[in-house]
C-alpha cells in the first residue's frame, strides 16, 4: 500500500456510487430506472386500483409508477382502474402559498413581548385585527373581527 487512504487501485472511493441514491423517485417496477411521475395505491375491499397524482411521500403500500408504465396499466380481472388527473409538471407554488408564507415570516420575526401584548386585540378585536381563537404549536387559528 502505498501513501494513507489509498490502495494499488489509486484513492479509496465511495462503495455507492453517487447517481445511484438520488432524491428524485424512481418507478417502482423491476429495471425501471425512470422518474415517478403516479402513484398506484389498491382498495382491496372495492376491487379498485387508484392511479393518482405523484404522493407527498413514499409509502410502503403504494407504488411509484414512470409515464410509460402508469400508461400501460392494467388491473387483475374484475378489478377497476380509477385514473386521477395527473400533473405534468411539479406543482407551482400559488400566491396564497406565498402569502402565508411571508405571514409566518413576519409572526416568527415579531418580539414575543409584542405578540404576547395583543391579549387585547385576542379578547374583542376591537383594534380591527383579527381574533386568535386557537393555537396549536406555531400555528394560529383567527376569528375576522366582522364575525
Amino acid at each position: 500500500m502505498g501513501e494513507r487512504g489509498e490502495s494499488r487501485r489509486g484513492p479509496l472511493k465511495s462503495a455507492v456510487p453517487s447517481n445511484v441514491v438520488s432524491p428524485v423517485r424512481r418507478c417502482s417496477r423491476t429495471a425501471c430506472g425512470r422518474p415517478a411521475v403516479a402513484t398506484l395505491t389498491y382498495v382491496y375491499a372495492d376491487s379498485t386500483a387508484v392511479l393518482g397524482p405523484l404522493a407527498t411521500y413514499a409509502e410502503p403500500h403504494c407504488y411509484d409508477l414512470c409515464a410509460e408504465h402508469s400508461e400501460r396499466l392494467t388491473a387483475p380481472r374484475g378489478w377497476e382502474v380509477v385514473r386521477l388527473a395527473i400533473d405534468a409538471g411539479p406543482a407551482q407554488p400559488s400566491g396564497d402559498d406565498l402569502e402565508a408564507l411571508a405571514n409566518a415570516v413576519r409572526e416568527a420575526a415579531r418580539p414575543q413581548e409584542r405578540a404576547a401584548g395583543t391579549d387585547g386585540a385576542q379578547a374583542g378585536g376591537r383594534d380591527g385585527r383579527p381574533m386568535e381563537v386557537a393555537r396549536r404549536g406555531h400555528l394560529r387559528v383567527l376569528r375576522s373581527p366582522d364575525s
